[in-house]
């Protein structure tokens, strides 16, 4: 399913955009965050609170089998992708918060997956042979966060090397999944055309119904309209690359190709659903906006009095 030329761009490309990731940030912007904890607050509450459990869910109301059950929940389970902060920007949402959501989700993670992937693992039932050693779980996360950390590092010793790092990141970012996509797709369309539409249910319903779980959470809990999008985005824009580097890291052979099916398709996927959604929002920010800027102007001026007749 993949070659092995694409599991170490996989890789390599996943260390690069930490690193421009952690190089847009400095350990002040942290310390503001953490004044006005409420929507990093909210976000981790949707990215490990409804995500696992719809992974979860839609594995049991599917009736996926073990494979497919395992790498839907593991799908769930990971922390926010880069990807999501860029269609935030472009999406105009709130990018500082999508950032930090990013980095504090990734960073809570090295805790959190391996606990949330076990306990939903034995709610399914799922058999020993699908379980994801916690070992190799962290051992995937600490290898993204150092390159993190050395970004925030480079941005607090020189902001200029950080900008360019930052924005070499984000290109790199962008690039390889492109090309990972369309050298995948041409090679694989037997796979696309004979995958079940349930599994394709699966890996694209996670990502949309995960943002429509998370803006209403986000609503409920009084974020209002842009960072209740951005957390919308960041709930249901999960790091894909990096549940297929554990796959890969996990499983051989043909158990290998079969877990890898739904983290795959949901990278494919959710490209082209939050290009969509990306869209939709940016017009209604673009319309709230205009509506604003329409109440600050006045919408009657006096009239000039007349000259005097003479």
């Amino acid at each position: 399913m993949l070659t092995e030329f694409e599991t170490k761009l996989l890789g390599i490309m996943m260390m690069v955009i930490m690193l421009g990731m952690g190089a847009s940030l400095t350990f002040k912007d942290f310390r503001i965050a953490f004044r006005k904890p409420q929507g990093i607050l909210v976000g981790l509450l949707c990215q490990y609170g409804i995500m696992p459990f719809l992974g979860y869910a839609l594995a049991v109301v599917l009736g996926l089998p073990p494979a497919l059950a395992i790498g839907l929940i593991l799908m769930g389970c990971m922390p926010g992708g880069t990807t999501s902060n860029i269609f935030t920007y472009f999406s105009k949402g709130a990018l500082a918060l999508s950032i930090m959501m990013t980095i504090c989700s990734t960073l809570v993670a090295v805790a959190m997956v391996p606990l949330l992937l076990e306990f939903y693992s034995q709610l399914k039932g799922l058999p020993s042979a699908y379980s994801v050693p916690a070992g190799n779980v962290a051992q995937v996360l600490v290898v993204l966060i150092v390159p993190t950390l050395i970004g925030i590092a480079l941005r607090k010793w020189n902001p200029n090397v950080g900008a360019t790092v930052e924005l070499l990141g984000g290109a790199l970012g962008i690039f390889v999944i492109l090309f990972l996509i369309l050298t995948w797709v041409p090679r694989n369309y037997m796979l696309l055309a004979t995958t079940p539409f349930d599994v394709y249910f699966a890996a694209i319903g996670l990502g949309l119904i995960g943002m429509v779980l998370g803006y209403g959470l986000s609503k409920l809990l009084r974020q209002d309209n842009r960072r209740s999008r951005t957390i919308a985005l960041e709930t249901g824009i999960q790091n894909g690359p990096l549940a297929v580097l554990i796959v890969l890291l996990t499983f051989k052979g043909d158990m290998q190709q079969q877990v890898l099916l739904i983290p795959v398709l949901y990278s494919l996927f959710i490209v082209l659903t939050s290009s969509a959604i990306t869209i939709w929002f940016r017009k209604i920010t673009t319309r709230e906006e205009l509506a604003r800027d329409g109440a600050k102007v006045p919408t009657s001026a006096k009239p000039l009095a007349a000259p005097a007749a003479t």
